[in-house]
C-alpha cells in the first residue's frame, strides 16, 4: 500500500476542523486526521508493507523546465538553493513535521526523494512490486498506474476516508473511456489547471477521449494530424497542429517517473512503535493520544 501522503494530508486538514488542537493550541487536525485514515486503511485492508511517499521536491525543476506554467500558481516563494515553496494554509504547514515525527516513532517507512514528486515514488515503487499494489491518493494523476494485469488500483477517497472508489480499469473505461496507460495522452490533451497544465485548446475530456478511442493513442493522434485523409474534424486538425511543441513535451511532466533513486528502507508494517518513547513524548505533546492508540491497536492485530 502506498500513500499519497501531501494529498491525504490535505484532504485530513480540510475534513477535520481545526478545533482539534494540541494542548498548546497549535491546530493538529490533519495529524490526527491522517493517523486515523492509516488505522482506517489497515483495518480494511490489511496490506503487508506501507509506504508513506513525501514531495520532497513538488514542483521539480526538470518538469518546469519543459512547460513553466507547471505548478506555478501555487508557488509562495522561490529559492535560489532548494525546491520553491508551496502555498500552503498557515495552520498546515507546521503540522508536516509532526506529521513526520509521528510516522518515524510509529516506524511507518516514510520516503522522499530529492528533485522528485510523491507521484514519482509511487511510480517508482508500483513498478518494482512483485505483488498486487494499492495506491491511496486523492490526485487523479496516480489513475495512470492503474493496471489489472499486474494487480495494480487506486483507491480513491470520495467521502473522507470511509468511502474509497476502488479504481480499476473498468471503472476508468467507464468514466474516461481509456485504461491506465491511455489515461496519460487523455490528461495532457484535456489539461489541468490545479497543475498548471494547459492542454490542448478546445480539448476537452470527452473529445480527448473520443479522439484515443478513434486513433489508439497520442501518437496516433498526431499522426492523424498530418494525414489530410484522416476523420478529423478541420479545427481539431489545427488546434492539435498550433500545440506540437506542448504535446512533444507533456507527456514526459504528466508521466510519473519510474527510475527514482530510492534509499534503503524497510515497508513492512510495523506490529510495535519503532521507538514507543517518542511515540508517547508525541501523543502528550501535541494531544495525540487517542489517534496514537488507534492506530497502534489496529497495527497489532
Amino acid at each position: 500500500m502506498l500513500l499519497d501522503s501531501a494529498s491525504l494530508y490535505y484532504r485530513a486538514y480540510f475534513g477535520v476542523p481545526d478545533s482539534v488542537r494540541a494542548p498548546d493550541g497549535t491546530p493538529v487536525n490533519a495529524v490526527r486526521g491522517l493517523l486515523d485514515f492509516i488505522a482506517r486503511l489497515v483495518q480494511d485492508h490489511r496490506p503487508d508493507d506501507v509506504v508513506a511517499c513525501m514531495d520532497a521536491d513538488w514542483r521539480p525543476a526538470w518538469r518546469v523546465e519543459l512547460i513553466p506554467s507547471y505548478k506555478a500558481h501555487r508557488v509562495a516563494a522561490t529559492h535560489a538553493e532548494g525546491p520553491d515553496e508551496e502555498e500552503t494554509p498557515d495552520t498546515l504547514a507546521p503540522q508536516v513535521p509532526i506529521i513526520e515525527a509521528a510516522l518515524d516513532a510509529l516506524g511507518i517507512a516514510r520516503v522522499g526523494v530529492a528533485g522528485f514528486e510523491a507521484d514519482d515514488v509511487i511510480g517508482t515503487l508500483t513498478g518494482r512490486a512483485t505483488g498486487p499494489v494499492d495506491i491511496v491518493t486523492g490526485d487523479r494523476d496516480l489513475y495512470q498506474l492503474v493496471d489489472d494485469a499486474r494487480g495494480v488500483r487506486v483507491l480513491y477517497p470520495l467521502k473522507g476516508v470511509g468511502t474509497l472508489q476502488l479504481t480499476d480499469e473498468a471503472v476508468l473505461r467507464e468514466k474516461y473511456g481509456v485504461d491506465g496507460s491511455g489515461y496519460v495522452d487523455l490528461a495532457l490533451l484535456r489539461g489541468d489547471p490545479s497543475d498548471g497544465l494547459p492542454g490542448v485548446p478546445g480539448i476537452g475530456e470527452k473529445t480527448a477521449a473520443k479522439l484515443l478511442d478513434a486513433f489508439g493513442d497520442l501518437a496516433g493522434i498526431m499522426a492523424a494530424v498530418d494525414d489530410p485523409r484522416s476523420r478529423l474534424t478541420p479545427s481539431q486538425r489545427k488546434r492539435l497542429d498550433g500545440a506540437r511543441d506542448y504535446v512533444a513535451v507533456a507527456p514526459t511532466v504528466v508521466r510519473v517517473a519510474a527510475d527514482v533513486p530510492l534509499p534503503e528502507f524497510d515497508p513492512a508494517l510495523p506490529r510495535e512503535p519503532r521507538d514507543p518513547a517518542m511515540v508517547d513524548a508525541l501523543a502528550e505533546r501535541w494531544g495525540l493520544g487517542g489517534a496514537m492508540r488507534r492506530l497502534l491497536a489496529t497495527l497489532q492485530h
